[in-house]
């Protein structure tokens, strides 16, 4: 089912003109509203009537993490703050969170994009969704939640976690459709076998899988063990959380909600526009948010677009699967980590060394992130009782920055090997 036939099967030169009235009247908002912005288009000899199609998008300048950052925690939103009816925050380079805030409107257009994707996913409203990531700040849950809802389906909020929990409303409740990152979902398949279930009696048919990258190899399995059709979401929550693209059942590509958010590919070095079809970094322009639209955000994603018409007749723009990252942040369980968050959490303590390595693993199909720390010479003990509670500390500590639990090693100073060039800090293992 194809939830807005209208939109999603429009012809190119109707879309682009929805998204050229759109970001005409984006660009007046962010201009008027936004401080931050004003700077940024006069520095760039700008001014809103520059902006007359959205084949003029080039010319206005990027918005990074950097520039949300720097205007923590209101300072990029459009509207005042009797017109938020909801704020989500992701983690960034620093304890503080990168803020997002939702209008009435906004919060309407997120179910729509999220009711799309579902429907592209081959969810009907007859299907029971168990949505299985976390609630709360992060937008995964509440995302998933609502499109569910606006569709009619019938949505089991359990959250993340609690896996035991999770497998029996899965058989009692008759879950067809699970939502949840990829890993997560290779966990349960694992839960599923040993705790004596078969999945022939389990009704899933279909998995909704995002916040982390995953391969076609990690689909496969997933498929083969649950019994279902993996299907691909993307989002991050600085343009809106889940719903800016989806595959639909052909699993070619995520179908890019293009009215209301307009992709672009750029080359991550020279910062220009790579032709269609070329690899590069992932930027997007929101043109339908009112709590905080962001113009030429660049995402650091690695893609590349598809502008081919699809089998399943949406005409819409498809992005590939995200091959990589063109910065140092990692994606754990769902959970954006920044390497610079645990060298802070370091830097701050007089007992560690500054030199420590962050190694990342995947163990039973979750992701596990582990902290290698240097001591100190005058703090290294024989005193095991000591040592462990420094490792305990540091591991609360990072544990409070990140939100997510680590493992912490200690090891004796110059263990960690030095180099002449830029250090190693982090080594991924996962085969992504």
């Amino acid at each position: 089912m194809i939830w807005n036939e209208k939109i999603e099967c429009a012809g190119r030169d109707e879309m682009k003109a929805i998204q050229s009235k759109r970001l005409i009247e984006t660009v007046q908002r962010i201009y008027h509203n936004v401080p931050t912005y004003r700077a940024k288009m006069q520095a760039a000899d700008l001014v809103p009537g520059d902006i007359k199609s959205i084949d003029d998008l080039h010319k206005l300048p990027f918005t990074t993490k950097a520039d949300l950052r720097d205007n923590y925690p209101f300072g990029m939103f459009t509207v005042p703050m009797s017109e938020i009816v909801r704020v989500h925050a992701s983690s960034g380079t620093t304890g503080k969170p990168t803020v997002v805030g939702y209008t009435r409107k906004d919060l309407q257009s997120w179910s729509e994009v999220v009711t799309r994707s579902l429907c592209m996913a081959g969810v009907c409203q007859h299907d029971i969704v168990q949505v299985a990531y976390g609630y709360g700040l992060f937008t995964g849950g509440l995302g998933l939640h609502y499109g569910c809802e606006n569709l009619g389906a019938t949505v089991i909020p359990i959250s993340g976690g609690n896996t035991a929990k999770q497998l029996q409303l899965m058989e009692d409740f008759g879950t067809s459709v699970i939502a949840c990152t990829p890993s997560y979902a290779l966990y349960l398949s694992e839960a599923i076998a040993e705790a004596g279930i078969k999945k022939e009696n389990l009704k899933l048919r279909v998995g909704i899988f995002g916040a982390e990258p995953w391969t076609e190899n990690m689909r496969r399995e997933i498929e083969l063990k649950l019994g279902l059709k993996a299907i691909d979401i993307y989002g991050l929550s600085e343009i809106i959380g889940p719903g800016v693209s989806c595959e639909c059942e052909y699993q070619c590509g995520m179908h890019i909600n293009e009215d209301h958010f307009v992709p672009e590919i750029i080359d991550p070095e020279t910062l220009q526009p790579l032709p269609a079809g070329e690899r590069g970094e992932l930027v997007f322009t929101t043109i339908t948010k009112e709590g905080i639209p962001l113009i030429r955000y660049r995402t650091r994603d690695l893609t590349r677009l598809i502008y081919d018409k699809c089998e399943c007749g949406r005409t819409t723009v498809r992005m590939e699967k995200c091959t990589g990252r063109s910065d140092d942040m990692l994606i754990i369980r769902g959970v954006n980590v920044f390497p610079s968050q645990i060298e802070s959490v370091l830097l701050e303590m007089s007992e560690t060394a500054p030199h420590y390595l962050i190694t990342v693993e995947r163990e039973d199909n979750l992701d596990i992130l582990n902290v290698m720390v240097e001591v100190q010479e005058q703090f290294f003990s024989d005193e095991i009782r000591q040592l462990e509670a420094l490792r305990k500390k540091i591991t609360q500590k990072i544990h409070n920055t990140l939100g997510i639990s680590v493992n912490v090693k200690l090891v004796e100073p110059k263990t960690i090997e030095r180099t002449a060039g830029k250090a190693k800090r982090v080594i991924d293992n996962r085969k992504l």
